[in-house]
């Protein structure tokens, strides 16, 4: 349990005086602009006060209870630092190159997805995988229906609240949701892409936003009723076979540290081949997907040798634990932008955005009651990891419900779910608003 004796403070297992004088030192060197660029900077800057905001969010009594915890505050904190100019200019591009350009959050999402499903009960894997889609598709349509009918209401047209609201915040997020989607829709309507994408813009943000703290309310109403949740297991099952979710790694030496860091970085390097190969025969899907589908076919297939499975479930053990405050700063730093959401916040427009994030929890959890999921996992997963942003939201989401472990799933809702609804988005835009 969180204390605030001084005592027994101490955060990344470091005690807080020595904490306190190397976050001094990388405020002196942020303020005199000295902050060293590139990866030394950055990561020392999110790794510091990532860890620093995640301990104030875990120990903040209602924070902690309702909302997520240290994920709200690392995402939220940072947007807000950046939107009011405490952090310097020169550390914000810092940090937003290396989560960027930098590739941080590919490099954390390998080995989170490479890690979690190779380290997966594999039979546990392929029961999951086949019922998983109708969970998804329950998310979408009971979102969609909701806000239509929640848009009439306050005097919107329905294909209306569809196309701005429900269809940008059930996307995919932003590279892989609101452009592609807004690009659908200039084709469809004549209107420039740039003019649309103001417009699903802020429901991506504030959607992304209220998902996050979803996340952590979910987390809370299965620790109030815990039949409803697995605690972090998809599949509800009583077979002894499946009950074993994952192995629990450990290292036999340094160097498997360095394969799993190998086997996670070259199965996104072959997701990124596939997407290639695919993108010439004008099929546009994201590396992720590939990734998560060579990863799962190689499980499912048992062609990895038990010493790089172990290996690459070590290492996402390692990046989980370590680098996910840091990761989670970096999303608010370079990712959310305050400005959006703040000026989204009009009592209709935040009505209709909750509607569909309630939606889509509701499709997806009744949906993998049904298939034989606990509800709090399928509605984390088919739910709220639709309604965020990407992969991004992913994370946050996942780490404001305490449920890392399934981000495999997370990311099939985020790349393969998006890239569902963007062929939806093409097939309903001619027909609703031509």
């Amino acid at each position: 349990m969180e204390t605030l004796d001084k005592k027994e403070i101490s955060i990344m297992g470091i005690d807080i005086k020595m904490f306190l004088i190397i976050a001094a030192v990388i405020i002196g060197a942020t303020v005199l602009g000295v902050l060293p660029g590139g990866m030394v900077g950055a990561f020392l800057f999110l790794m510091i006060f990532g860890e620093l905001l995640n301990k104030i969010g875990n120990i903040t009594p209602i924070i902690k209870t309702f909302l997520g915890g240290g994920a709200i505050v690392c995402i939220f904190g940072g947007s807000a630092l950046v939107y009011w100019n405490v952090i310097p200019k020169t550390a914000v591009e810092t940090c937003t190159t290396f989560m960027t350009d930098g590739g941080f959050l590919d490099f954390y999402i390998a080995a989170l997805i490479t890690g979690s499903i190779l380290g997966m009960n594999r039979k546990l894997l392929i029961k999951a995988a086949i019922l998983y889609l109708p969970c998804i598709i329950g998310a979408v349509a009971l979102a969609l229906v909701l806000v239509s009918l929640t848009g009439h209401v306050f005097g919107m047209a329905s294909a209306e609240s569809i196309a701005y609201i429900g269809i940008p915040i059930m996307g995919g997020g932003m590279g892989a949701g609101a452009v592609p989607i807004s690009k659908v829709f200039e084709s469809a309507l004549n209107i420039p892409a740039e003019q649309i994408m103001g417009r699903l813009v802020p429901a991506v943000a504030l959607g992304n936003a209220f998902a996050i703290v979803c996340g952590g309310l979910l987390n809370r109403l299965g620790e109030k009723i815990p039949a409803l949740t697995g605690n972090g297991q998809l599949v509800r099952t009583d077979d002894p076979a499946l009950l074993q979710q994952s192995k629990d790694p450990v290292a036999r030496g340094l160097g498997d540290y360095a394969i799993g860091l190998i086997v996670a970085t070259s199965f996104f390097a072959f997701g990124s081949i596939v997407a290639k190969l695919i993108a010439m025969l004008g099929l546009d899907i994201h590396p992720y997907a590939w990734m998560i589908i060579s990863v799962a076919t190689a499980k499912i297939l048992n062609i990895i040798p038990d010493k790089y499975e172990e290996a690459a479930a070590l290492w996402y053990k390692f990046v989980s634990t370590n680098w996910t405050a840091a990761l989670m700063l970096g999303i608010g730093i370079a990712y959310t932008d305050m400005g959006q959401i703040i000026e989204a916040l009009t009592p209709t427009y935040i009505v209709c955005v909750l509607v569909v994030v309630l939606g889509a929890i509701i499709g997806a959890g009744g949906i993998g009651r049904l298939v034989g999921f606990y509800p709090i996992e399928a509605a984390i997963t088919a739910g709220l990891c639709m309604a965020n942003m990407g992969g991004t939201g992913d994370v946050a989401v996942l780490m404001a419900s305490k449920r890392m472990e399934l981000m495999p799933f997370a990311q099939i809702s985020s790349r393969l779910g998006g890239a569902f609804i963007i062929l939806l988005a093409s097939l309903m835009v001619p027909i609703f608003f031509a």
